[in-house]
């Protein structure tokens, strides 16, 4: 009897197969976090270096999922160094007054089997607005070292300017520097954490 007790405790706490799902943790060396913006005529991508967060996901029931993470937003790169100086200063990020990039879920709508809208509030440059992110559920598997890993995609755009970003700097022509949107993309990868 006790050994039944014990064996159910462990499939509802533990097993990240169950119904309360399981606790990832972002594995920042297997994801990435980039973004691409308008730069005169062309497109400018970059990254970020440095983040974390945890997401608690259930593929039996992906409405559960919940996410936090956070962004160093000093660790930018863009491949030149005097444009990312450029981009934590005050006219842009402004890391040193606000060095945390940060996200929450809200709620989680799932479109199909693997497609999820994930409604949250960004924090970014010291405002806090809403945000949806298409994400896509790539699958969750077992690593080589026995690791419980999943992966997923996702996508958003945003309007600098909402986050209180208004660089705003015209060529002669009327042609911004800097385009107000944003597109972010987002791979992770998570693991299980122990």
């Amino acid at each position: 009897m006790r050994k039944a007790l014990v064996a159910v405790l462990f499939v509802v706490f533990l097993h990240p197969r169950a119904g309360f799902g399981a606790k990832f943790e972002i594995d920042p060396v297997h994801s990435s976090i980039g973004f691409s913006v308008r730069h005169m005529v062309g497109n400018v991508k970059g990254e970020f270096a440095k983040f974390s967060g945890t997401i608690n996901f259930d593929e039996k029931s992906p409405n559960g999922l919940k996410t936090e993470a956070a962004i160093e937003a000093g660790s930018i790169d863009t491949r030149n160094e005097r444009r990312n100086e450029h981009l934590m200063g005050p006219e842009f990020f402004d890391a040193a007054k606000y060095p945390d990039i940060k996200f929450k879920s809200k709620k989680v709508t799932a479109k199909s089997k693997n497609r999820l809208k994930v409604v949250g509030d960004l924090t970014l440059h010291g405002v806090t607005k809403p945000v949806t992110l298409d994400v896509t559920y790539n699958g969750t598997v077992k690593d080589p070292w026995g690791n419980t890993r999943a992966a997923f995609t996702g996508a958003t755009k945003l309007n600098r300017k909402r986050f209180g970003i208004n660089y705003s700097k015209l060529l002669d022509k009327g042609i911004p520097v800097v385009g107000d949107e944003v597109t972010i993309s987002l791979e992770i990868e998570a693991i299980v954490k122990k």
